[in-house]
């Protein structure tokens, strides 16, 4: 598996590179992974290059390339305004439009107060759904207090591995007790039993019998 971890931390050392480590970290626990990470930090002044001249560089293009070629993401950004960083979101502005059509991604953020976790949901969830990506129920928000505390391990654990659940070689073998043939023969008898049982009752009938009388009303 190629993974790809995108992360828009500011500052050196992160927060967010530390969250988007550990994730990382989380995953190749659960499956074998190339690991390449991408701080978009360093691709600002390409970044905004490509806004004005259309030209992505060298460095932006093999990040670009990167994301493109990966089978699975995991973003994170710090937390602005309530909402990604300008950088991030930049960032994913310049990639083709298709780049991340059907990939499976995990969402992360960071920020100084657990007021902003529902950055999760209202600005990066429908962001990545806009992108036709296939973004992990689970996403993981870690506010200044939650390093060192009870409960983070448990969602980066959770989001990595319903990262995992959705690749190819992530998902369980299906394990059918009859084979293709047998399963539609029985699906089809069973759907002929349910016609058979199932006696429709013209609705005048219906009431006729609710009516004190034994007709129906007008």
């Amino acid at each position: 598996m190629k993974l790809v971890v995108v992360s828009a931390g500011l500052s050196v050392p992160s927060s967010t590179r530390l969250l988007a480590d550990r994730l990382a970290a989380a995953v190749e626990r659960l499956a074998p992974a190339e690991v390449q990470v991408v701080e978009v930090r360093d691709l600002a002044v390409a970044i905004a290059n490509h806004l004005t001249s259309g030209f992505p560089g060298r460095s932006l293009a093999a990040a670009q390339d990167a994301v493109a070629g990966a089978d699975a993401l995991i973003v994170v950004t710090p937390v602005f305004s309530a909402s990604y960083s300008g950088l991030f979101k930049s960032f994913f502005d310049v990639l083709d439009k298709d780049a991340l059509a059907g990939k499976p991604v995990l969402i992360a953020a960071t920020g100084g107060s657990a007021r902003h976790s529902l950055v999760l949901d209202h600005a990066l969830r429908p962001l990545f759904s806009y992108l036709r990506a296939v973004v992990v129920p689970t996403g993981v928000y870690a506010a200044s207090e939650d390093w060192g505390a009870e409960g983070l391990d448990g969602r980066i654990e959770r989001a990595a591995g319903e990262l995992v659940a959705l690749l190819p070689d992530g998902r369980p073998e299906a394990k059918p007790s009859t084979s293709g043939a047998s399963a539609a023969s029985a699906t089809s008898a069973t759907s002929a039993k349910a016609r058979d049982c199932f006696e429709v009752v013209p609705f005048a009938e219906q009431l006729a019998a609710l009516s004190p009388t034994g007709a129906a009303g007008a």
